[in-house]
């Protein structure tokens, strides 16, 4: 083949790989061609070889669009989280959630208590971003913010729509719950979201309170017991009851100043 033909065919070749947006074959097809021509690969080789590479970057970035998509912020991992310092979650729970993905299948929840600072935001990002990672997609927002989108939609006669965006996340996580407002338009379409996921898709939910003190968030008892209900029914419950690493943070900074405080003598003193 002279040079001029294989220029020609090399043109072609990038045009049908753009038009069929293989971008990742394109870009490596002179340089995997050259390989399969000196190590004399069958063609089913060259075309496998090109394929995996192809798919491989296709799935990298869409895994990149779901992260972006997703909200979490990007230094929340469970390899920066200090499990030591919240001896009351399991570790090897945590881990299992990660890595298997079937409670996501059956629409489970997880359920995180505590005060605030204790790291239950960080906690839930960095398992978003695990299965993020196994292909999976998911969702962070803070309640008040999905309650009050969720509530303008209704003003609008969207509601079903809203709604119906959500389910492309397998994971919807509402961050504090405790500070959405107890008011009735609010906490009904919170309600609504709680019951179109039931069984179906996941919610994970942080709050400051614990399910007794929903009274507050919920205007209706009623409402509020059949809202704990759903939850709880098919649920992984983490209590992070410790104190606040912030607290702990501020008190570990002032131990240095203390310690270098020149002591008074009684010499001084006189």
């Amino acid at each position: 083949m002279s040079a001029a033909t294989s220029l020609a065919t090399s043109a072609r070749l990038g045009v049908m790989l753009t038009e069929l947006r293989l971008p990742t074959m394109k870009r490596l097809v002179p340089e995997v061609c050259v390989q399969s021509d000196h190590e004399g690969w069958p063609g089913q080789q060259l075309v496998e070889t090109l394929l995996e590479h192809e798919m491989h970057e296709r799935e990298v970035r869409r895994i990149e669009r779901h992260r972006i998509e997703s909200n979490l912020s990007p230094d929340k991992r469970l390899s920066s989280f200090d499990f030591a310092a919240v001896p009351c979650v399991s570790k090897a729970q945590v881990m299992a959630l990660a890595q298997g993905h079937e409670w996501l299948q059956r629409g489970a929840n997880v359920l995180l208590f505590g005060p605030p600072g204790v790291g239950k935001s960080h906690l839930i990002a960095g398992l978003g971003h695990a299965l993020i990672d196994a292909g999976c997609r998911v969702l962070f927002t803070r309640c008040s913010e999905l309650v009050q989108r969720l509530q303008a939609a209704r003003r609008d006669l969207r509601l079903a729509h809203e709604l119906a965006k959500l389910d492309r996340f397998d994971l919807l996580v509402l961050d504090d719950l405790s500070y959405v407002r107890r008011d009735q338009a609010e906490t009904s379409v919170l309600f609504e979201l709680i019951c179109e996921r039931y069984e179906r898709k996941s919610i994970a939910i942080t709050a400051n309170t614990p399910f007794s003190q929903w009274g507050e968030v919920f205007v209706d008892a009623a409402m509020t017991v059949a809202a704990v209900d759903r939850l709880a029914h098919h649920a992984t419950i983490l209590e992070m009851n410790v104190a606040s690493y912030r607290l702990r943070a501020a008190q570990e900074a002032k131990a240095p100043a203390r310690r270098a405080k020149p002591a008074t003598t009684i010499g001084a003193a006189a």
